[in-house]
């Protein structure tokens, strides 16, 4: 059972001289998150791993990247261990990573594949292919879950592309239509939040940094570098949404931009745990359209 239970009060009685930071970012709505989601996040950003550990891990993963990167592309030939590096990624996050971290992940899976269903729903061609991406636990994370999650991303951009090509009207039609939120619905994560374990320490971003070098190292060099320029990818998708809702006022949340400018793979942890927040605000944006597309509805209902 998954269990929300995020030591901060709605309304705290705070020391005026001494006021804590993490309880004003928790109550502040300035942009709008799935509340218990953010409960989470601010509880990873409070953790001594990240307060501790992440400066340091940061620099032997980057050292352990350039080592990798550099054997790899020295090499007459490319491997890939796909198997390998889901199985290890789901051990890791069993073993070694917060439930709060893994909850994340796991959620993050699942909106992603309601975002780009719902872009599906409300395009040029409802007919695409849609995402069927839903894992629960950790152990789904194992099947092949993080490269099934890049592909789908990729294929779906060439889909789009090519019945934007063959439906130039589509968006007007979108609009006289009416947006369908069909995919914007709650999701099911089954991690056990009190499940603690003596080794179970490391923060999101933390096990984000040592998952990289990873990652790297059971991809080919091609794989790694449009993984790693997918996060970027994050301005086009904000660009389709709003341009589906007629709604741009959300879009300054977007950090990782400009995919034509590809960013440095030593910042793919950063980016990636930019990648988490950018699509809860995405998310979050899109169920609050949802509510406020059905008000009408209930108003007439009730009246």
């Amino acid at each position: 059972m998954t269990s929300f239970n995020t030591n901060i009060t709605e309304h705290p009685s705070h020391d005026r001289l001494n006021p804590d930071a993490w309880e004003a970012l928790y109550l502040d709505q300035a942009i709008p998150l799935d509340i218990n989601a953010k409960a989470l996040m601010i509880k990873d950003l409070r953790s001594w791993s990240r307060n501790y550990l992440l400066i340091p891990i940061k620099l032997i993963a980057n050292v352990l990247l350039a080592l990798i990167m550099t054997f790899k592309r020295l090499l007459p030939f490319q491997f890939s261990a796909y198997k390998l590096m889901h199985h290890a990624a789901a051990f890791f996050l069993k073993h070694f990573v917060t439930p709060e971290a893994c909850y994340l992940i796991v959620r993050h899976i699942c909106i992603g594949s309601n975002v780009v269903n719902f872009l599906i729903d409300n395009g040029p061609d409802p007919s695409i292919p849609r995402s069927s991406l839903y894992p629960r636990t950790v152990d789904d994370l194992a099947e092949n879950a993080f490269l099934e999650h890049d592909l789908i991303l990729y294929n779906f951009v060439f889909d789009y592309h090519q019945a934007q090509q063959k439906n130039p009207n589509w968006l007007k039609h979108v609009h006289d239509r009416g947006i369908n939120y069909d995919s914007i619905q709650p999701v099911e994560v089954e991690v056990d939040l009190s499940k603690r374990g003596w080794f179970k320490i490391l923060d999101l971003e933390s096990a984000i940094e040592l998952f990289k070098v990873f990652y790297s190292l059971c991809l080919t060099s091609d794989e790694f570098a449009r993984a790693v320029l997918s996060l970027q990818f994050d301005e086009n998708f904000g660009c389709y949404v709003s341009a589906i809702t007629q709604n741009y006022d959300w879009n300054h949340v977007i950090a990782n931009r400009h995919p034509l400018a590809p960013n440095s793979p030593f910042n793919a942890a950063r980016d990636l745990f930019l990648h988490g927040i950018i699509t809860e605000a995405l998310y979050r944006f899109l169920e609050i359209q949802k509510a406020m597309s059905l008000s009408p509805a209930i108003a007439n209902k009730q009246d």
